[in-house]
């Protein structure tokens, strides 16, 4: 097996997952299918060599296994005989977008949002359960009981339809998975490339398939914008580097270009939404040549706008910056008091490294020191550890 093929395994194991789930409504069973799948692919294919449709091989070979699973069980249960016959032989594969899909069923309204992300980055990402456990930070073995139980529910109420009405839902999920592969907290690399990229996928497909939502539009420019910056965010020491110290010159302007191009548009054509105010603060940051020439009252406004649509603490928390650069440091400390006691930001790093970073510009070197301590032991990446304890020692 060579690495291409690997990878093209990889990269189709969740479309693989879809197919079968969309046809048989059957989590477990067609997990243990495409395993078996991809064994007998990675088996097969370096001796017999690789099928002209790869994705039609797997889904075939998997569908074969997972009804020999079925009818094993049917064999102490007759009754159910008649309905498997029906599944024997796999139908032809469309050509559709099974990730999408499979996508809208997992976020059934059944599910909790903790359980519809957990089980997308399961079924769709491909993240084993210890990799979910740390996205999450919760131990292993939690994590694999709320994967058993989300399972069960779907289980016990079906997947249901993948409707319009999910597409909220969907929406959460993409960001999430594209956040944590922005900045992963699996504690070893500051991002996971392959999980943004798949998010950004996703959401282009979901953008094609619905280019009049403002929202998906806002939300893809969101991800392209925020993205675009990846080249710059690591020096050659593999160390973080602040937004305001990037070498703007590294930035990917072709992603920049259509993500202003995106929110430009969708900003034109109907209600502002919270991806797309997010978006636009982003496009903000990316059209300054320099950090010196970033528009900071235009992001503060558009901060207190998202505050007033869609309250959170980290908004709240970015809006004190914006403020603490446009009114002064004393400003947004004074706003970023007002949710210091939010119990969500109890533990989060941000909090603090916002709070040493107002203090710095307030001349307050001592008081700065001391949070960024407190904010590198929050801290879950290495790398943001490590940058802010070097700030706390400047």
């Amino acid at each position: 097996m060579t690495g291409v093929e690997g990878d093209l395994l990889r990269e189709l194991a969740p479309r693989v997952l879809a197919a079968l789930v969309r046809r048989h409504g059957w989590m477990d069973g067609a997990e243990d299918a495409v395993q078996e799948a991809l064994l007998a692919a990675a088996t097969q294919w370096p001796t017999e060599g690789t099928p002209d449709n790869p994705r039609a091989w797997l889904v075939t070979v998997a569908s074969r296994r997972l009804v020999d699973h079925v009818r094993s069980e049917v064999s102490r249960k007759r009754r159910e005989d008649d309905d498997l016959a029906a599944r024997s032989e796999p139908p032809a594969v469309p050509d559709l977008d099974d990730s999408l899909q499979l996508l809208f069923l997992c976020c059934h309204p059944e599910l909790s949002a903790s359980s519809r992300i957990a089980l997308t980055l399961r079924a769709v990402g491909g993240l084993s359960t210890a990799q979910i456990a740390a996205a999450f930070l919760v131990p292993e073995a939690t994590m694999a009981q709320r994967i058993s139980r989300a399972k069960q529910t779907i289980r016990q109420v079906g997947f249901g339809t993948a409707g319009a009405d999910r597409l909220d839902g969907v929406l959460h999920v993409l960001y999430l998975v594209f956040t944590e592969g922005h900045t992963s907290t699996d504690g070893t690399d500051l991002t996971a490339p392959a999980l943004s990229d798949e998010a950004i996928r996703l959401t282009r497909w979901l953008h094609c398939l619905l280019p009049e939502d403002t929202e998906v539009a806002g939300l893809l420019a969101l991800m392209l914008l925020t993205d675009s910056h990846r080249p710059a965010r690591l020096d050659a020491s593999g160390e973080l580097v602040p937004l305001a110290e990037q070498d703007r010159t590294r930035w990917d302007r072709a992603a920049i270009t259509e993500g202003i191009a995106l929110i430009t548009s969708a900003l034109a054509r109907g209600r502002v939404g919270p991806y797309q105010l997010q978006a636009a603060i982003a496009a903000v940051h990316s059209e300054a040549e320099t950090a010196a020439d970033t528009d900071w009252p235009q992001i503060a406004g558009l901060y207190q706008l998202l505050e007033r649509i869609a309250p959170n603490p980290v908004v709240t928390l970015n809006r004190a910056v914006a403020v603490g650069m446009t009114a002064g440091p004393a400003a947004g400390l004074e706003l970023l008091e007002a949710v210091a006691s939010d119990k969500r930001l109890a533990r989060n790093h941000r909090l603090y490294a916002t709070r040493a970073h107002l203090l710095d510009l307030a001349g307050d070197r001592a008081g700065a020191r001391s949070n960024y301590r407190e904010a590198a032991k929050h801290a879950t990446s290495a790398q943001e550890r490590r940058h802010l304890t070097a700030r706390a020692q400047d």
